[in-house]
């Protein structure tokens, strides 16, 4: 934390910036501002303790008010961790070694639409259903749902490569993204420009998502939109255990069909989430589909995907299954019994791989997190013709806060090795933040060296969001 007399100082050159009313130190705000969704640091706040807090929280209005806060702050020294919607799953925004928290909730606005192209320019602060909203006003999609959709925003988004529900149609938001309006801690303000392809050098836009906030601030974005689907229509299949699940997928993809949605759930999955509402035989799993697009188009890929499924054993349970899940599919984001009471923590690993590994590393991690946790579930979502994600869902609960953080610790850490062991990523769209941050030098390998050195070389005085993605860890 700052010393009185700097933070005065630093208060007094940031309010000439943005504005006495947008630069707080009340420690009631100080504490609402301090974390995200991270489920670790949300059973800390239950069981009384106090997370690390910033020492001023700014809310810049406009990119040159985050041009000049960035300059102050890299004069001065001090660490800036950039805030959207506080939606994250991973501890990204928690700001552990105080300085200014940089909320950018007031740059919320559509700036551009160009029906020709597609593409809508926007601030980083919008959230992300007020975008939706908003282009679907002018017969628009922006084809990026995530669960969090309606407290998270575009910046975070891009921050931490964010994906959708339906992205295996519309594609994550790195593949969403076609331009970028950063600043970097020096308060220069870096553009690219959005095009559908280029051959001019590294796409530098790459480099800025899935940042994190450590290599600069993203305040604009260029994105593209789709046409509204003339329909959405759904179908479920279960099937007699994963493999036949998995291999049910992979020839969807190869036969050309390209369903928006596809989530296959493991037995331990299915039995909790699928069959409180539907008559589904014990062990096995429920694949969930969707399909958007005119209704020609939807007729072939749905006939198409059913008689594959059915040829790989699969019994047809009609729309029910996929229909109710798209339905309440943001109820899971509001806390429920299981992340409420004593030192309970239910979290998710999110993890990668090709179809060549996919079940060893879903089996692997599987088997390694249910040596300390009670309760593992796992379905496959966002899946592509290369392969896809798995959600290993874990809950454990303890009867004294160090038993419940060490253990909780024990089953990332066993499972984060499996994974990587049996050659997938650790992260497919929350992000590293603190939960990864610890394993991101033996996810990358030598390539961890050239972030560094890119992290060196943009940020020398190391103020942006130090000690996430593994970089600016005070020793």
């Amino acid at each position: 934390m700052l010393r009185p007399k700097r933070k005065a100082e630093l208060t007094a050159r940031l309010t000439e910036i943005v504005g006495p009313e947008n630069v707080i130190a009340d420690e009631t705000d100080m504490v609402l501002n301090a974390h995200d969704a991270w489920p670790l640091s949300e059973s800390k706040i239950r069981a009384g303790e106090l997370l690390p807090t910033a020492d001023l929280v700014v809310f810049p209005g406009s990119t040159e008010e985050v041009s000049e806060v960035l300059k102050v702050a890299n004069k001065m020294k001090v660490p800036v961790t950039p805030v959207g919607g506080g939606a994250g799953t991973c501890g990204g925004t928690l700001p552990i070694y105080g300085g200014i928290h940089l909320d950018l909730k007031r740059m919320d606005k559509v700036l551009a639409i160009d029906d020709d192209s597609m593409l809508v320019t926007v601030q980083a602060g919008m959230v992300g259903i007020d975008l939706e909203e908003e282009v679907n006003r002018h017969g628009y999609t922006t084809g990026h749902t995530p669960t969090s959709l309606r407290a998270s925003n575009v910046g975070g988004f891009i921050a931490t490569r964010s994906g959708g529900s339906l992205s295996s149609l519309y594609g994550k938001i790195e593949d969403l993204t076609l331009g970028l309006e950063v600043v970097l801690p020096n308060g220069s303000v870096v553009r690219t420009k959005a095009v559908p392809r280029h051959s001019v050098g590294p796409d530098l836009r790459q480099l800025f998502i899935g940042s994190e906030g450590t290599l600069g601030v993203i305040t604009e974005a260029t994105l593209r939109m789709f046409p509204i689907p003339e329909e959405r229509r759904f179908r479920s299949m279960s099937f007699p255990d994963v493999r036949s699940g998995l291999k049910s997928i992979r020839e969807i993809f190869r036969s050309g069909a390209v369903p928006s949605l596809i989530r296959l759930y493991d037995p331990d999955d299915t039995a909790l989430t699928v069959t409180s509402h539907f008559d589904v035989k014990d062990g096995e799993c429920m694949l969930m589909l969707g399909f958007d697009g005119s209704i020609a188009k939807n007729d072939i890929d749905e006939s198409v995907s059913v008689e594959i499924c059915l040829s790989n054993g699969g019994n047809d349970y009609g729309e029910g299954p996929a229909k109710r899940w798209w339905e309440h599919r943001y109820d899971m984001y509001y806390p429920g019994t299981l992340t409420t009471s004593g030192y309970a923590i239910a979290d998710t690993i999110d993890v990668v791989a090709t179809y060549d590994k996919l079940e060893t590393v879903y089996h692997a991690m599987k088997e390694a997190m249910e040596a300390h946790a009670p309760m593992v579930l796992s379905h496959f979502s966002h899946m592509y013709p290369n392969g896809g994600s798995i959600y290993m869902i874990f809950f454990t609960s303890q009867l004294d806060a160090e038993t419940a953080w060490s253990t909780y610790r024990k089953i990332w850490d066993v499972g984060v090795a499996a994974c990587l062991r049996e050659g997938g990523t650790m992260s497919h769209q929350h992000g590293v933040g603190l939960s990864r941050t610890t394993y991101t030098e033996g996810e990358m390998g030598s390539a961890f060296e050239v972030l560094k050195q890119i992290k060196k070389t943009l940020d020398p005085n190391g103020i942006m969001n130090p000690g996430k993605l593994g970089l600016g860890v005070k020793k």
